[in-house]
């Protein structure tokens, strides 16, 4: 189980997190939605020991990770796709690749594993990433984060810019991952994607979480998504 408990975190002195709560266990997909600003990518960004926490706890496994330096978090298996994917413009994507297996000394058959995720990427191992497309670009930086073999990832708005087909292909993967026992926490900007992919979502905002729940019981409050994302719905969630 990954677990944060009254997570506050500041920039200087403006504080962005506010008391923040999550719980991600395995085979767990946790959409974590708001508003431009809330507070997603910090949340993020704490987790993986970028940014130290004024107050609260982040625990994987009973283990506080408070302490730890940023690069030994994701050698306890917690893995992170940042928005606008972090990649190595002049290195091969084979490259971009190998550097997730150094994290917990994987070997080709990892990659192998990989590519049946994303067989497309097996044919663009000679290629610089820096001249794939938006949706390859994201599909390696995903395969990237999971050559480190994790138990659980995080995904800083993955969809963005991508079209339609590379959107069901990408929720096609979390789907797998979660079926493979691997815990996603979702942050994303595309509401209805999102609310497909999450079994639980929680709403940010201005650094709280206001409400948490599944997809099924948010589709009996359309007045929450309202209130907190600007979204008009109907009560079709999902569906």
């Amino acid at each position: 189980m990954l677990t944060v408990e009254g997570l506050e975190c500041a920039y200087g002195e403006a504080l962005v997190l506010r008391g923040v709560s999550l719980r991600l266990a395995p085979g767990q997909v946790l959409g974590l939605l708001g508003r431009n600003g809330a507070g997603k990518t910090t949340t993020l960004r704490a987790i993986m020991g970028l940014l130290r926490p004024r107050a609260g706890r982040i625990v994987l496994d009973g283990r506080d990770l408070g302490a730890l330096r940023p690069y030994e978090i994701p050698r306890l298996g917690v893995a992170y796709v940042p928005q606008g994917r972090g990649l190595f413009p002049f290195l091969t994507v084979e490259e971009n690749l190998r550097m997730g297996l150094l994290v917990r000394d994987g070997d080709r058959r990892r990659l192998e594993e990989i590519f049946e995720l994303f067989p497309a990427l097996r044919e663009r191992l000679r290629q610089r990433a820096g001249t794939l497309s938006g949706g390859e670009q994201q599909m390696v930086a995903t395969a990237r984060a999971l050559a480190a073999d994790p138990r659980y990832l995080l995904m800083d708005e993955p969809l963005e810019g991508l079209m339609p087909l590379l959107v069901e292909a990408l929720l096609g993967v979390i789907g797998q991952l979660r079926a493979r026992g691997v815990g996603v926490l979702l942050v994303e900007q595309r509401i209805e994607a999102a609310l497909r992919a999450a079994d639980e979502v929680a709403l940010m905002e201005v650094g709280r979480i206001r409400y948490q729940g599944t997809a099924a019981e948010l589709a009996n409050h359309p007045d929450v998504l309202q209130t907190y994302l600007g979204v008009r719905r109907d009560r079709r969630v999902g569906g």
